[in-house]
């Protein structure tokens, strides 16, 4: 009987439920997980917002193709920075066009990417015209993402795209 008493009263002295120190520690190891899942989506931000600037070049360079494509009598115009024609108030000659065309996508180049420049370089192949062209933008936020050291500049990404007309 007394055994009884004794080994109830070690049962209700018993402590429930968590301690201060265990609560800290569990609070610690969800703030670590926490940040780690952190540093992954500003990773995935970061990727994300390179390769829809490489969309965006890849999609100027097609443009500036198909530019030349439909003036091809005045493919070898295209190149340099071009000069603003305003065609829409009498007929321009395929020069003036290309021209025109040349100023209005550098442009796009320099509003849509960061840092944006373009090269158009015609030029005659073995098989007729040849264009070859190059987008280059800033992705710099990305790479330091990425792992290049942040003291260093890294260099400037690129598209190019090189294609009969």
């Amino acid at each position: 009987m007394i055994m009884r008493k004794v080994l109830s009263a070690c049962r209700s002295t018993r402590q429930h439920g968590f301690t201060l120190m265990e609560t800290m520690v569990a609070l610690v190891v969800l703030s670590i997980g926490l940040l780690g899942v952190a540093k992954l989506v500003t990773g995935a931000v970061h990727a994300n917002d390179s390769g829809y600037m490489r969309g965006q070049a890849t999609q100027l360079a097609y443009e500036i193709l198909d530019e030349m494509r439909a003036n091809r009598p005045g493919a070898s115009a295209y190149g340099g920075a071009g000069v603003f024609k305003d065609c829409s108030a009498g007929p321009c000659d395929n020069t003036d066009l290309a021209q025109s065309d040349t100023y209005n996508w550098m442009a796009a180049v320099k509003a849509t990417l960061p840092g944006g420049t373009g090269i158009i370089t015609p030029s005659a192949g073995v098989g007729g015209e040849l264009a070859t062209i190059i987008v280059k933008w800033d992705d710099s936020e990305a790479q330091w993402a990425f792992g290049t050291a942040s003291g260093t500049t890294p260099a400037p990404m690129m598209v190019e795209l090189e294609s009969m007309l």
